[in-house]
């Protein structure tokens, strides 16, 4: 029989969590827990490159280990990823992913314990590859991925994010910050990875308007990609001059510039879960996705109606139930968040 966990003073420890950028931050608190319980472990995090600007310089970690999308689709691929992993020594990977290749990471990694899900979060070919699996009780991914550490004799974890952002980063959206003259910045995102996530410009610009005549707010837009910057200057031209276009930004500085606002509004993608971890007050806008799985955890999220279906169907569907969600709606939050506590969904 291994030994317990918990008996160990240096475990060296992987985490594996890959792609999506929101959903590497909703899993950040494996790394400050294991940090916490463990503090002279070894602790190393797997990556794709498009996640890992969240990841890399994290406080909790020793390491992270950075792959290109598509890297266990090659012998080669896999063969260069187990020479890096082996590198570490690992002897315990926790898969927070629950696909085939976050366990395969693991697995190739060498470590002789692998832990990951069991049941429908365990996904694809993953329950082959972990060897001690946890049944999830809770849905949302932050809870799950912290479910994994019972192994580790770890139970009612505080929840901390710690994003790693460097006082440049923060110096420079001060700096942006202090140029808004007004007491009050709210930063809405209408930009979305899926069609579906998408809620509507005019209705951005309605809740701009709402923020400033009712709040003194002045709303800042920001985008990443040409199509999404399109989306936000259609928002700043219908405000009526409530709103600003935001500068172009790198993940760092937009999570710095969100960690300066007052009120951050947006659909289900990366910045949402960013806005958490730097501690704004922040309203969810769901329909392709289930608060309750991937919401802004332990924040405001609105839901009306919700896309089903398979995961490729509701990527490809319309914005149809993200329409179902009003500027009322969102207003009516709004005002909660100023006079009274929100009812939390998360």
């Amino acid at each position: 029989m291994p030994h317990p966990i918990s008996d160990l003073v240096a475990p060296r420890i992987l985490i594996s969590r890959m792609s999506a950028i929101g959903d590497a931050i909703l899993t950040l608190p494996v790394a400050c827990c294991l940090r916490e319980h463990f503090p002279d472990a070894y602790i190393a995090w797997v990556v794709e490159s498009k996640a890992a600007p969240m990841v890399r310089g994290h406080q909790a970690l020793d390491a992270v280990i950075e792959f290109q999308r598509g890297w266990f689709t090659s012998p080669r691929g896999v063969k260069e990823a187990r020479a890096k992993l082996q590198e570490h020594r690992f002897e315990i990977a926790i898969d927070c992913q629950g696909n085939t290749k976050s366990a395969l990471a693991g697995k190739l990694s060498g470590a002789s314990r692998r832990i990951g899900f069991s049941g429908k979060h365990g996904g694809e070919l993953s329950r082959f590859f972990n060897n001690e699996r946890i049944t999830p009780v809770f849905h949302h991914i932050t809870d799950r991925s912290l479910e994994l550490l019972t192994s580790f004799g770890i139970h009612h974890p505080r929840v901390s994010w710690d994003l790693p952002l460097d006082d440049e980063d923060r110096d420079w959206a001060k700096g942006y910050r202090n140029t808004i003259r007004t007491p009050s910045v709210a930063i809405l995102n209408p930009g979305g990875t899926w069609p579906s996530k998408l809620w509507e410009s005019d209705r951005f610009a309605s809740t701009a308007r709402y923020l400033a005549d009712r709040y003194g707010y002045h709303s800042l837009v920001v985008w990443g990609s040409f199509e999404e910057r399109l989306m936000a200057e259609e928002i700043v031209e219908l405000s009526q001059g409530t709103a600003t276009l935001a500068p172009n930004t790198t993940l760092q500085t937009l999570a710095a510039l969100i960690e300066t606002a007052d009120l951050f509004v947006s659909g289900d993608t990366g910045p949402l879960h960013m806005s958490v971890a730097v501690g704004t007050p922040t309203i969810g806008l769901y329909g392709a996705t289930r608060p309750g799985d991937s919401g802004p955890y332990e924040q405001a999220a609105l839901q009306l109606q919700y896309e089903a279906g398979s995961r490729r169907h509701r990527r490809q569907a319309s914005n149809r139930a993200m329409r179902a969600i009003g500027v009322e709606h969102v207003c009516a939050v709004i005002d909660d968040m100023h006079h009274v506590p929100v009812a939390r969904a998360a």
